[in-house]
């Protein structure tokens, strides 16, 4: 049975699911194509990425990556297309079947959290789509990132660092300041380097030098 924290961390897992799906709703077809902040992924791509997260247990991930070689990006791939429609609309009538689910590989769930909230992001900012999680929602996932490398390599990105949220409670390491809100701060964690304009103090130049080139996931 799951703890009372984690029953929480999923409802948030998919109130962000649904708003997601909200958003995409009225996109057109040249919108679904649009590039993001995933690397060579449209909005389709992540769309599809999000339902196959949203599908695999413990054991179909360990399958899926041995067939992969344990090449996570030949595993990302594989099952993305596996759950891309025929169509944007059959995709995102895949995700909505999913908004409900708590299936994962493993339960770091703030991690899963994290992967809506930043793959969100990767859509929205791109379109212009304004959202903004609440710092309950964000405050969790970044406390996560900081402490460990999981999906992201958050924790080497921040090593070092003192971060401190402006508009919530995110405290977190030791060393030059970066402070933002929480939403830069966790997606800067996450890699995106958009957001390292949102952020000031003087531990953003060795944040942005370690994030510039590094790849998307």
């Amino acid at each position: 049975m799951a703890r009372p924290h984690e029953d929480h961390l999923w409802a948030l897992v998919h109130t962000e699911r649904a708003a997601l799906a909200e958003d995409l709703v009225g996109l057109d077809a040249e919108q679904w194509r649009h590039g993001t902040l995933c690397g060579r992924w449209d909005v389709e791509d992540i769309v599809a990425h999000l339902t196959a997260a949203a599908s695999l247990n413990r054991w179909q991930w360990v399958r899926s990556m041995l067939g992969a070689r344990f090449r996570p990006d030949v595993h990302n791939q594989r099952r993305m297309l596996e759950h891309r429609g025929a169509s944007p609309a059959d995709t995102l009538a895949r995700f909505r079947g999913v908004v409900g689910s708590c299936t994962a590989p493993s339960g770091h769930t703030a991690a899963y959290l994290g992967e809506v909230v930043v793959h969100a992001q990767d859509i929205r900012r791109p379109l212009g789509l304004l959202r903004t999680p609440s710092a309950a929602t964000l405050t969790p996932v970044a406390d996560f990132f900081a402490r460990r490398d999981f999906a992201v390599n958050s924790r080497s990105a921040v090593a070092g660092l003192r971060l401190h949220a402006d508009d919530g409670p995110f405290r977190a390491g030791d060393g030059a300041l970066v402070t933002g809100s929480p939403l830069a701060l966790l997606m800067s964690m996450a890699g995106r380097t958009p957001y390292l304009d949102e952020l000031a103090g003087p531990g953003v130049a060795t944040l942005r030098a370690r994030l510039e080139g590094a790849p998307q996931a």
